[in-house]
């Protein structure tokens, strides 16, 4: 193992030079070998930040040297790994995840979702600086996906099954059935059902499977008709079902969704689609407003994107 290792020594006048040192080498993840030397992996994307500040304790009058340091033991492997040690802060954050997911019952919609966003953000920051993630990681990552599935209503398990090309024709005029408190997928596939498959359809709000009405056609839950299918949201299942995938606008907007409900590739437009779709959310009153909402929503992504796409 490798190591780029900091030596300084900082003038014991100027407190406010330690306190900027300190947190740039905190935010980076740096271990501290003994007092003034604080080590990096060779592989850690923080490393120039190294240089940076050897650089900038020089300039106010202190002693800094960016050196490289080759353990040769494993003995010394060892010893310098618990430097890494994350479990103390996975740990706090698990604790701070299982107190949000028992108090998201009495938050407010807009205050659950930033709950789990600063959780999510506070994650990600420990995942970063995490160079030898174990079985803490692994905990952490179940406990904010737990979380994110508390908020969202219980978010369907990927069916294993092959995907079925059907013919529109039988689902014409029918009650299709989703979750209440409808989000991204959901409100998307309820705009593609209405504009592209069935105009006729009607849709009501479930509190959970059982729920759902006779002869309607549930969507995105467990056991649903149309559903999440592989690595597929449930926007996506339906354009493969009904053979929409040719449609380049309709593409663009099943890739956005996807990012915003299951992640993976960012997408440029997916955060404007998420603002005013949380701007509507906040407005109305019921589900059946907020699909009205975000059928204005949809109609006029995909109106600027068939518009591009032809050009």
């Amino acid at each position: 193992m490798t190591l780029d290792t900091l030596v300084l020594s900082l003038p014991a006048s100027n407190s406010t030079m330690r306190m900027r040192v300190w947190r740039a080498l905190k935010d980076t993840g740096c271990g501290v070998l003994r007092d003034g030397v604080y080590v990096l992996p060779a592989t850690a994307p923080g490393r120039p930040v190294l240089a940076k500040m050897e650089s900038e304790i020089r300039a106010a009058g202190g002693f800094a040297m960016t050196v490289e340091l080759r353990l040769k033991t494993a003995g010394q492997r060892a010893e310098v790994r618990k430097l890494f040690d994350r479990t103390p802060e996975y740990g706090a954050l698990v604790e701070e995840i299982d107190a949000a997911k028992a108090a998201l019952p009495r938050f407010r919609p807009p205050k659950a979702r930033r709950t789990v966003e600063r959780l999510q953000r506070g994650l990600d920051r420990l995942a970063r600086i995490d160079f030898f993630p174990g079985r803490a990681a692994r905990q952490a990552r179940q406990a904010m996906s737990d979380l994110a599935r508390e908020l969202s209503g219980g978010e369907p398990r990927a069916s294993r099954k092959r995907l079925r090309s059907v013919e529109a024709a039988r689902y014409q005029n029918r009650v299709w059935a989703t979750r209440k408190d409808p989000w991204v997928d959901r409100l998307a596939s309820a705009w593609l059902i209405k504009r592209f498959i069935d105009r006729g359809a009607r849709f009501v709000w479930i509190e959970r499977a059982r729920d759902l009405p006779k002869k309607a056609i549930g969507f995105d839950f467990d056991g649903a008709e149309f559903t999440h299918v592989r690595d597929r949201v449930t926007f996506e299942a339906l354009l493969a079902s009904f053979r929409l995938e040719g449609d380049p606008a309709l593409a663009r907007i099943g890739a956005a969704v996807h990012f915003l409900d299951a992640g993976g590739i960012p997408v440029a437009d997916a955060k404007g689609l998420d603002t005013v779709l949380r701007g509507s959310k906040e407005k109305a009153r019921s589900d059946d407003a907020l699909l009205a909402a975000a059928m204005r929503i949809f109609d006029l992504f995909y109106s600027a994107y068939a518009t591009v796409d032809k050009s």
